[in-house]
């Protein structure tokens, strides 16, 4: 089941040409205003929809800023599927829905080739991961076989039908969900497969006065089976403009050994922290786990206002980006010991430069 909705801004299936960016190039004031300028625009498109859920806004910001996907965990109803369409409202992008069901098939998502009887011939019907903006609703009640498609889109961008190669347009962030407290007829995402996803965030309950506000905002028609869209405050060439100013925010060779230290010390946690929480760990996070905190943490200082990264940006996106790249044991599970936990001990052992 797909739901597809376009901004009549942007054409369907367009593509858009990505200038090349010299990263040791560092930012402007300039830049660094029009990316301030850029990201308050959004931000604040965003907040005019989806109450509360500051954590869920800051992620998909850095998500998108950073060109990577994103995984929401949660229980149904706290605005998932909506903080994924207003985004992609906010900025003239293409929304697409896709409701992973066992029975969905890899052509159901990636597209396929239809017999014209009229034309005598082939032609070919793209499928809804070619949107700017995918949400794979329930990723986990999709078979292995329909996860792999989706997920050799997100890492090649690009998909293949019938031997011919169709590019993702850009930008193209998916964002997928999983539903912790159901598990019959369910597909666990394997471990290699999670970390193609640069940040896993958890997706909490609103506060009393959050929810109060819903009801508010169904009450004068903003939320609710009426509301009117959110108007576009930015377009896919800006986006794809704030990327490229996001890629050229400076790291210090300090903050790239903080980052390769961390991730080290989760692949030998028992050295680092002793036997009995080290013995918690039976997989620690792979490169690509540095790689997520390079991106990410530029793109964090880019939502701050800075054009250099500090420690702090790193720290606080620490959960986002390991909880689901450090793969526990059956005894961890036993004792209730969760990934934060672990992750936070190798933060407080790790020297902050």
């Amino acid at each position: 089941m797909t739901d597809v909705f376009e901004s009549p801004t942007h054409p369907s299936g367009s593509t858009l040409r990505r200038a090349h960016v010299d990263s040791t190039v560092p930012l402007t004031e300039a830049e660094l205003a029009r990316a301030a300028e850029l990201v308050g625009r959004i931000s604040e498109a965003f907040s005019s929809r989806v109450v509360g859920q500051h954590r869920v806004r800051t992620a998909l910001l850095v998500t998108l800023l950073a060109e990577g996907h994103a995984l929401l965990e949660s229980v149904p109803g706290l605005a998932k599927t909506l903080a994924a369409s207003t985004l992609a409202q906010a900025v003239s992008a293409r929304f697409a829905r896709i409701q992973c069901t066992p029975d969905l098939l890899p052509s159901d998502i990636i597209g396929t080739q239809v017999y014209d009887p009229r034309r005598h011939e082939f032609e070919t019907q793209l499928g809804p991961v070619h949107a700017n903006f995918v949400l794979l609703d329930e990723i986990n009640r999709a078979s292995a076989k329909t996860q792999s498609a989706l997920l050799e889109a997100m890492q090649e961008r690009q998909t293949s039908i019938a031997g011919t190669i169709h590019p993702l347009p850009d930008p193209f962030l998916v964002l997928a969900t999983q539903n912790p407290i159901e598990e019959e007829g369910t597909y666990v995402l394997p471990h290699a497969q999670m970390d193609r996803f640069l940040l896993k965030e958890i997706v909490d309950y609103p506060s009393e006065e959050d929810e109060l506000m819903v009801l508010e905002r169904i009450d004068d028609g903003t939320l609710g089976q009426h509301m009117t869209d959110v108007a576009p405050v930015a377009t896919p060439a800006e986006v794809v403009e704030l990327q490229g100013l996001t890629r050229r925010v400076y790291v210090d060779p300090a903050i790239r050994r903080y980052v390769v230290s961390l991730i080290r010390a989760t692949r030998n946690v028992t050295a680092l922290l002793g036997p009995e929480l080290g013995g918690y760990v039976e997989i620690g996070a792979s490169p690509r786990g540095s790689i997520a905190f390079f991106q990410a943490a530029r793109a964090m200082a880019v939502v701050q206002g800075r054009h250099y990264v500090i420690p702090e940006d790193v720290r606080e996106l620490r959960h986002s980006v390991l909880r689901h790249r450090i793969h526990l044991s059956f005894e961890a599970l036993a004792d209730r010991v969760r990934p934060e936990t672990v992750i936070d001990a190798v933060f407080r052992a790790v020297p902050t430069p």
